[in-house]
């Protein structure tokens, strides 16, 4: 079999070192501060077009990059659903839709930009559509919202709907930070991801169970 990489080799190789280098740069200054010029630049391509060639449009970029992970992340996270099946504990639910990322970050090695990415994407508004169709597209993850759902059968639509937007912001963010400190070398509260998803589906848990206080009538 010939050593020689062929044209196949050759693009997928390049749209591989595309992909890491506009992760990389659109978790550490945001999708819409980074051009596709600066993609292209930092990924080594003499062409300044070739992310457009490649991809497209920024929007099939970062789908692409969300993509990358999300077949990784599906997977572990559709052994977590098939283990908890017929489990009435809220917790076991909630561990299903955080563990998955954090694992999936553990067995990159730092450092890795996929959390801070995913912050970054979730706070734009031009692009956090994209992040939630293709969460919509997960089996695992709509089958844990839903059993979750199940088991908070009192909670009123408008405050789950609140605790929902809350545990997002939450998870994403909570682990973009830890992200971001073992990258800088930074002390970080526990010492691994499994720990730290640990305790962030304790918190997560605690949130979704937490009283719902009626208003108070105003005087």
């Amino acid at each position: 079999m010939s050593g020689r990489m062929t044209r196949t080799d050759r693009v997928a190789a390049t749209r591989e070192t595309i992909l890491s280098a506009a992760e990389r740069l659109f978790a550490e200054h945001g999708v819409a501060a980074v051009s596709n010029r600066q993609i292209s630049q930092e990924a080594g391509q003499g062409n300044n077009t070739a992310v457009s060639y490649h991809f497209g449009s920024k929007d099939a970029l970062v789908r692409a990059i969300v993509r990358r992970h999300t077949e990784q992340i599906e997977e572990t996270r559709l052994r977590m659903v098939l283990r908890a099946d017929g489990s009435a504990e809220v917790r076991d639910w909630v561990a299903c839709m955080v563990e998955p990322f954090a694992r999936h970050l553990a067995d990159l090695g730092a450092p890795t930009w996929f959390g801070r990415f995913s912050a970054q994407v979730m706070t734009d508004p031009a692009y956090r559509e994209i992040m939630s169709r293709e969460a919509l597209n997960s089996p695992s993850l709509l089958r844990a919202g839903e059993e979750l759902r199940r088991r908070l059968p009192d909670l009123p639509p408008d405050v789950r709907l609140e605790r929902q937007d809350m545990v997002g912001r939450l998870m994403v963010h909570t682990i973009a930070e830890r992200e971001r400190a073992l990258a800088e070398g930074a002390p970080v509260s526990r010492e691994s991801w499994d720990r730290a998803a640990s305790g962030l589906t304790d918190a997560l848990t605690g949130l979704w169970l937490a009283p719902v206080t009626a208003p108070s009538a105003r005087t």
